[in-house]
């Protein structure tokens, strides 16, 4: 037996799965060359690690892919197996001994993360925990320099744990965030924009967090984990007011009422959340002038006098 074999995962993904745990950061076609393998059959391999929350994504040209630390992915999966997993766990745990990094719990309710691969091995960590509804402030900075997907956020949709996500302009700032932010959403995230949010977070259960060590000066590999406090109160509130001010993306619908297509959904979206047309434009990948022309088509269909008129009115109906 193999070591992935109990969590379903194949021979395949064993191996790409421990030669990223031998080079620690590598492209698909770098692990290809390193297990001996296709770029493309690897590249279909590392997604389904990414997907079980073992194996962490930086970014698009060319992605990068990072081992998660596997005391903290491999011990979610356990969770869910038990039985034959013991052994697994131990050998888990002996894997974990060359990845592990930073100090030791405490029993303080905040505890310091340093360093990219402790707190990615957090944020799955703490996705992985969760059983009812994970929070979360989408804004810069990230891990890389770049923005990164979080294909586990999907796993873990379905599986029924629950996800609001407040995105923040620059969150949002080309197609591929758009793209990536309306997969979410179509697996039942419920997204909502606010273009000057920056309060960056992730609380799970309303029990943990994970947030920046300083919002003033910001560094995306070091952040500080929050346990059951009051703290995790305030943080709660900040998101349900950041929320309350959001406007909300719409997911797909059907039935006998017009709705706006998803493009229509999107654009009205950013547009009522106060976003300027060429920053919509540069989040939908389209000219300035598209944007401006299509808001002026919308605001006939509605029957709007005005772009605030437009926004309330397609709120009214259900567009948004």
């Amino acid at each position: 037996m193999f070591l992935l074999e109990p969590v379903g995962l194949g021979r395949r993904e064993n191996d790409v799965y421990l030669a990223l745990l031998e080079l620690r950061r590598a492209t698909a076609v770098e692990l290809a060359e390193h297990v001996g393998e296709s770029p493309s059959d690897v590249r279909a391999s590392v997604a389904t690690l990414v997907g079980a929350g073992l194996v962490h994504q930086l970014g698009y040209a060319p992605a990068a892919y990072l081992i998660v630390a596997p005391d903290e992915a491999l011990a979610a999966l356990i969770q869910r197996r038990r039985g034959d997993l013991a052994r697994m766990q131990v050998r888990a745990e002996e894997l974990a001994q060359r990845l592990r990094s930073g100090p030791a719990h405490t029993g303080s309710p905040v505890e310091l993360v340093e360093g990219e691969d402790a707190v990615i091995a957090s944020v799955t960590r703490l996705q992985a925990q969760a059983r009812e509804e994970v929070l979360a402030v989408d804004a810069p900075p990230y891990l890389g320099g770049q923005w990164n997907p979080n294909d586990f956020e999907i796993t873990q949709l379905a599986g029924g744990v629950e996800y609001r996500f407040v995105y923040s302009a620059d969150s949002l700032s080309t197609p591929v965030h758009v793209a990536n932010m309306r997969r979410c959403v179509e697996a039942g995230e419920q997204a909502r924009v606010l273009p000057d949010a920056s309060m960056k977070m992730l609380i799970v259960d309303r029990r943990t967090a994970l947030m920046p060590a300083s919002y003033q000066d910001p560094d995306p590999a070091v952040r500080l984990l929050v346990r059951e406090s009051a703290l995790i109160d305030v943080l709660g509130c900040a998101f349900e007011q950041m929320w309350e001010r959001a406007t909300p993306v719409p997911a797909e619908t059907a039935g006998d009422k017009p709705v706006p297509s998803a493009r229509d959904g999107e654009l009205l979206a950013l547009l009522a959340s106060g976003m300027k047309d060429r920053s919509i434009a540069r989040a939908l990948g389209v000219t300035e002038r598209t944007v401006g022309r299509r808001v002026t088509e919308l605001m006939a269909e509605l029957g709007a006098q005005s772009r605030f008129q437009a926004g309330l009115l397609a709120a009214r109906e259900g567009w948004i």
